[in-house]
C-alpha cells in the first residue's frame, strides 16, 4: 500500500466495475469509495475525471455524480476551478466518529450478550476462526475484512436493521484511518485479542464486560492515530 500524497491516478487501479452491481453511478461511486477506503487512493490524491473515466471505461457524468456523492460523505474535497482530491484525515472527525460509533456500539454489545442465541455465537467464534486465519497467513487485508465482518455481525444481531448503517455513517473517517494501523508490527495481532475478549463476553452473556471489552476495543484506535499527526503530517489536514 502507497501512502504517496500526490500520486498519479494510474498508479492506483480501481476495481472492476463489471463486477458490481446497480446503475452506472452506483458502480463508479462504489469503486471510487472502496478505494479511497482501502487507502489505495491516499489522502491528497488528485481524482482527474479524465483519467478515472478511462480507466472504467465510462463518460463524465456517472464520475462526476460518484464524485458528489463522495464528496457529501467526506472522503472528497471539491476545490473550484481546480478540481477534486480525497480528503486529508482530521483529527477532530476521527474524534467525533469514534464517540458516536462507541455509544452505538457499546449498547449493542450489551444487547447481544443478553439476548445471544448458540447460533449467533457460534457465527462469532466462526469469524474469529477466519481472524486467527488471516494471521497466520499473513493476510492483513483478509484480517481487515474479517473485522468488519465481526463487528457488523454484532450489530445485526440486536434486531435493529438500521443500527449498522447509522453507526457506519459517523465512523467512514475512523474506517478509513484504521488502514494506518493494521500493518504496524502487532497490532493485527493485539486487535485479534480484544476481539476475542469480546466473543467470550458474549459467551459468558455477561453484558457489562462484553462493554468494557468494546471500549476497550474502540479505545485503542484513537489512541493509536494520535502520534501518525506528527509523524505523517502529509495525510492530515
Amino acid at each position: 500500500m502507497s501512502l504517496s500524497t500526490e500520486p498519479d491516478a494510474l498508479e492506483f487501479p480501481l476495481p472492476d466495475i463489471g463486477k458490481l452491481s446497480g446503475s452506472l453511478a452506483q458502480r463508479v461511486y462504489e469503486a471510487l469509495r472502496s478505494a479511497i477506503l482501502a487507502m489505495d487512493l491516499p489522502p491528497g490524491t488528485p481524482l482527474k475525471k479524465q483519467v478515472i473515466c478511462e480507466q472504467l471505461g465510462v463518460s463524465r457524468s456517472p464520475v462526476t455524480e460518484a464524485i458528489t456523492r463522495l464528496a457529501a460523505e467526506g472522503l472528497v474535497e471539491v476545490i473550484p476551478q481546480s478540481g477534486s482530491r480525497v480528503t486529508r484525515f482530521s483529527m477532530s472527525e476521527i474524534r467525533e466518529g469514534a464517540f458516536l460509533r462507541e455509544a452505538i456500539e457499546l449498547a449493542a454489545v450489551a444487547k447481544v450478550a443478553v439476548e445471544r442465541t448458540e447460533e449467533q455465537l457460534a457465527e462469532l467464534t466462526r469469524n474469529l476462526r477466519l481472524q486467527a486465519l488471516c494471521l497466520e497467513d499473513h493476510d492483513e487485508a483478509g484480517f481487515y475484512r474479517e473485522d468488519e465482518r465481526l463487528h457488523e455481525l454484532i450489530f445485526s444481531f440486536t434486531g435493529f436493521p438500521k443500527l449498522n448503517a447509522i453507526a457506519a455513517t459517523g465512523w467512514v473517517q475512523v474506517n478509513r484511518a484504521r488502514h494506518l494501523l493494521l500493518p504496524m508490527r502487532g497490532r493485527a495481532i493485539a486487535s485479534y485479542e480484544e476481539h476475542r475478549a469480546i466473543v467470550e463476553a458474549i459467551r459468558e452473556q455477561d453484558p457489562e464486560k462484553a462493554r468494557k471489552a468494546m471500549q476497550v476495543h474502540l479505545s485503542e484506535l484513537v489512541t493509536r492515530l494520535e502520534p501518525l499527526v506528527e509523524s505523517r503530517p502529509d495525510l492530515f489536514e
